[in-house]
């Protein structure tokens, strides 16, 4: 069973690497405007949704509904680097949000779709991450883990758990759709040419940026069987092999297009994937690092999903859907920290 980096060794990495920046910085050169300018973009595994404290808090009128939380991977690092300084001190801007689609990266507006405190009429469109972010020539890193809700792998999910409940196969529905539906090899080529463009526009807006893009965790695991059909804590009613196709042709086939365009682009891709293997949703509590379908989430979370019959109210959980939980946000934490620190000391 992997485990992610240990803190003592995190730890000791951060200050190996802050002792190796500041002898590249003269003394008394950092001031209240010399910082290093880090931009985080992405989707919901990126904002954190439920394993932490509001960012802004409930309540705060600068809410956006993108479902930041403190103990996202973002938040996570940022402490982290604030203990454990480079030369000069990183300005974290944090714009990632729930439900965001590779475009809304760059080129369109997204309206978030938080349940949380949602106001009467719904969520106003926030700006596209690029401009959200400010990104420009004084941005030094920018970290984008965005993807999924392109294919979108939420969508395809729910399709399997409905279809296994009658046993049939969400992988032959995708495989061969009906009539006017996307095939899974066309939405990954329409993931791939998105993710092009986005990246295109990411280097275009800030010229001087180390790019870092992060892949998915294992949320499924190696061996279907160890999935209970019966517990909504683990992918429900969908079927092994159904299963065993989300996990290769899907997921793996998600990452694989991300990390060959990052790439190709001359960028760092995290794998974040291989370090969670065996921590995924069908695992005991304890052990997982990805939720279930239903799964356990702060208190302000809900517990049901509005217009469909998912009520993890009855299992005392909470709408999880497949997310990382704190210590899955952790573990991707280490690996991006790693991959920031090295970035700025490249720079």
């Amino acid at each position: 069973m992997r485990h992610p980096v240990s803190r003592p060794r995190t730890r000791a990495l951060a200050v190996g690497l802050a002792l190796a920046v500041s002898a590249l910085v003269p003394s008394g050169s950092a001031g209240a405007a010399d910082q290093y300018q880090w931009a985080a973009l992405g989707d919901s595994y990126t904002a954190g949704v439920f394993v932490g404290d509001p960012q802004p808090a409930l309540g705060d009128p600068a809410r956006d509904g993108c479902d930041r939380t403190s103990n996202a991977y973002p938040d996570l690092i940022d402490r982290e680097l604030a203990e454990f300084p480079l030369g000069k001190p990183v300005h974290l801007t944090n714009v990632s949000c729930g439900a965001a689609t590779i475009t809304d990266i760059a080129t369109t507006k997204q309206t978030p779709i938080s349940p949380v405190q949602a106001p009467e009429g719904g969520w106003r469109a926030v700006d596209t991450q690029i401009n959200r972010a400010g990104l420009g020539d004084q941005t030094d890193v920018i970290t984008i883990g965005v993807g999924g809700n392109s294919l979108p792998f939420g969508d395809i999910l729910t399709k399997c758990l409905t279809l296994g409940t009658t046993g049939r196969s969400c992988r032959d529905h995708y495989t061969n759709p009906p009539e006017g539906e996307e095939s899974i090899q066309d939405r990954l080529a329409r993931v791939q040419d998105q993710y092009v463009e986005m990246l295109a526009h990411v280097h275009d807006a800030a010229r001087n940026a180390k790019v870092i893009t992060v892949g998915y965790p294992a949320v499924l695991p190696d061996n279907s069987s160890a999935c209970n059909r019966l517990a909504l804590t683990e992918l429900g009613a969908i079927n092994h092999t159904d299963v065993d196709w989300l996990r290769e042709d899907v997921l793996k086939e998600l990452n694989s297009t991300i990390r060959q365009i990052t790439t190709d682009f001359g960028d760092r891709f995290v794998d974040v994937y291989s370090s969670s293997v065996g921590h995924d949703a069908c695992q005991p509590a304890g052990t997982k690092w990805v939720e279930g379908i239903c799964g356990d989430a702060a208190d302000y979370w809900p517990t049901k999903v509005p217009g469909t019959l998912l009520n993890c109210g009855l299992v005392n959980k909470h709408v999880t859907l497949v997310h990382p939980n704190a210590e899955g946000h952790a573990n991707t934490a280490a690996h991006v920290e790693r991959a920031i620190r090295i970035a700025l000391l490249e720079s």
